[in-house]
């Protein structure tokens, strides 16, 4: 006899409350009440292959509320995933285990992206949904054709993010993306009550979702309203009603399941309550076989997809697109056209100019901007935008939401089949800055053109100006900051981001800089990081490293102090990270030995100092921006803070006086 829904939730439940007791940590409470509505949504209506995680067609599903990991790596395990084994889950939250705390997606094939920080799953789902929507604009139904449903919880709804991401799936009239909404009614400080009086459902009928709500203690009561939903062709949310923790007869339905475990006797009443087999991490034979009857649901369908995609005609290049690997060959023809033809450019702009190639050599780029495309210089003139009237499109007006475009990117990028990028001012990367760690994180390949990089950007002051960002972002693991130094750097800089295996930030300016590169080169030299862009003409005793705009003021202070008879490199610096990647021998051939007190090593860059003492020593001169800003026209900013040819030699041989050094 097939077992019933209840008894395929309750082994969610179990290996839920056992792998959390066994850790003495973790969220037991979200999976225990939601287990019966994943069950419907997992066994009738998701379309997967467990065999395959990485069906191209598949459904996407996301489980937003991160903390509930075990929700997942019960489902993961149940429906016959190659893992989490059994044994990975008695290891949950333990060091070397996949079942980490909370779901990544680089540890387990089957979890989509990494939640955990609440409202990004949603958000991110909302760029799942705009990638398929895209793709199947390109491709048609025959090769794509799936949803992205959603397990969210009070704080994902509560999170400001969620407001954009709303917002935006509203205005996109992305009907194939489904929320279920965990209305538990409970946070970690207690009830919602405390902090929560709005009404949720009218705020997604306002931004045009469909919305129905159901039992969410009851499969058959979920399938119905999953069901109502498939037939909505806007966006849904589904209200769920449930009790956290359900099954705990003396702590369900309280904050005191929602983040800690439940304790032994607790853990024992809750078997007895709910019919449990008394042994630990225990799924009886006829729920196991129910439930990988289940993963294997989806097995003809994908089958006949592979049918379809080898008839289609377009499989070579279908696989292409979703394995996402981009060629570089627009580069040199651009390069060879633009040398011939310098001129001063702020970056921004000759960051528009590459794209105009790039987007006409690589369809898979989908651009846009959080309202500012004239100044972030972000669509090119055969970009259409994408909109509900048209998903082809390929250029995405986000409006004021930079966290919101940042996590959908973050959905698409990792959707595959699509390479975004997304504009707004560098300052204003703080916005995003939590969406921008989940790229570092997931390694998603998120394009972030960043424009307006310094006190340059003028008048705008100090609210404007970014000072910190950069040393801050560079701090970020896995993340590659890009700031180029003329139009040639631009575009090198844009061809190692779209072949990147992770996250860029391209910090460009609103200024135009004079060309610092006039001749070609054999390779990319912005790919070792840092270079020598001039070698000292007198003897050496000055290495002069700077970035973006800051490079054309040190061969300006270059040319000075040669004139002088001290012998000055200028070393443009466009990725540090980059750079601290190259082998020991190039570092130490482009930065002589900081050891060596006759040659003075000197950093600029419009914006802190700190950091910069890695590459000049703690004996060597940082020149930069160590308060705010100030509003002023960008050249007397830049004269203000003496960040001029003129003032830089005499701090630099005022240093050299103050160092002995001859």
């Amino acid at each position: 006899m097939q077992p019933t829904d209840r008894r395929l939730a309750n082994a969610i439940r179990a290996l839920t409350m056992d792998a959390v007791e066994a850790a003495n940590s973790g969220h037991p409470g979200m999976p225990m009440g939601m287990a019966d509505a994943a069950t419907a949504l997992f066994t009738r209506h998701l379309k997967f292959d467990a065999a395959d995680p990485h069906w191209p067609d598949r459904d996407r599903f996301i489980l937003s509320a991160g903390h509930g990991s075990m929700l997942i790596y019960a489902l993961l395990y149940l429906t016959g995933y190659e893992r989490p084994t059994l044994d990975d889950i008695k290891r949950f939250r333990q060091l070397g285990s996949p079942t980490a705390g909370h779901p990544e997606n680089f540890e387990l094939a089957g979890i989509e992206v990494t939640t955990g920080p609440l409202g990004q799953g949603v958000a991110m789902a909302v760029g799942m949904a705009v990638a398929e929507r895209h793709l199947n604009a390109i491709y048609g139904d025959e090769l794509v054709d799936h949803r992205t449903f959603v397990i969210a919880g009070d704080g994902d709804l509560m999170e400001g993010l969620n407001h954009e991401a709303v917002g935006l799936a509203g205005h996109l009239k992305l009907g194939r993306l489904i929320v279920l909404w965990d209305d538990n009614n409970i946070t970690i400080d207690g009830s919602t009550d405390l902090s929560r009086n709005e009404d949720v459902v009218a705020r997604h009928q306002a931004a045009r979702w469909h919305t129905c709500q159901c039992d969410g203690l009851d499969a058959d009561d979920v399938s119905r309203a999953i069901e109502e939903a498939l037939d909505d062709p806007r966006p849904s949310l589904i209200r769920c009603k449930t009790i956290i923790g359900f099954g705990a007869p003396n702590k369900q339905g309280t904050a005191a399941t929602h983040g800690a475990a439940l304790g032994k006797s607790e853990v024992e009443a809750a078997r007895a309550e709910l019919g449990l087999e008394p042994v630990e991490f225990t799924v009886p034979d006829d729920v196991l076989t129910a439930w990988r009857a289940a993963g294997k649901r989806g097995a003809i369908d994908h089958a006949l997809w592979n049918e379809r995609l080898e008839d289609s005609g377009r499989k070579v290049e279908f696989l292409a697109r979703l394995n996402g690997k981009v060629s570089d060959a627009w580069l040199k023809p651009y390069l060879d056209k633009l040398l011939l033809d310098l001129k001063p450019v702020a970056t921004r702009k000759a960051s528009e100019m590459a794209l105009e190639v790039i987007n006409a050599a690589i369809p898979a780029t989908i651009g846009g901007s959080a309202d500012l495309t004239g100044s972030n210089n972000t669509k090119t003139k055969a970009l259409e935008p994408l909109t509900a009237d048209n998903y082809a499109g390929r250029y995405i007006y986000y409006g004021i939401r930079e966290f919101g475009m940042a996590s959908a990117m973050n959905g698409m990028a990792l959707h595959g089949g699509v390479i975004p990028y997304g504009g707004t001012f560098l300052v204003f990367t703080d916005y995003a800055r939590p969406a921008i760690r989940l790229s570092a994180l997931q390694r998603a390949r998120v394009i972030y053109v960043m424009t307006h990089d310094s006190i340059g950007l003028g008048e705008d002051g100090p609210t404007h100006q970014p000072i910190e960002h950069l040393q801050s972002l560079r701090a970020m693991p896995q993340l590659m900051v890009y700031r180029p130094a003329d139009a040639v750097e631009t575009a090198e800089c844009w061809a190692l981001a779209l072949q990147g295996e992770g996250p860029s930030i391209l910090a460009l300016t609103r200024q135009n800089l004079s060309p610092v590169r006039s001749e070609g080169a054999a390779e990319n030299l912005c790919a070792r990081g840092a270079y020598r862009l001039k070698p000292s003409e007198n003897n050496r005793k000055v290495v002069i490293v700077a970035t973006g705009s800051e490079v054309e003021i040190a061969l300006g202070a270059a040319a000075q102090l040669e004139q002088q008879g001290i012998g000055t490199d200028v070393v443009s610096m466009p990725c540090t990270e980059r750079f601290d990647a190259q082998p020991a021998e190039y570092r130490d051939e482009i930065l002589p030995d900081v050891s060596n007190r006759d040659i003075l090593r000197v950093s600029i860059e419009a914006g802190t100092t700190f950091g910069w003492e890695r590459y000049t020593g703690v004996h060597g001169l940082r020149i930069g921006i160590d308060r705010f800003g100030v509003s002023a026209p960008a050249p007397d900013a830049y004269n203000y803070f003496g960040l001029t040819p003129d003032k830089v030699a005499i701090r630099i041989t005022d240093f050299m006086r103050t160092r002995g050094i001859q």
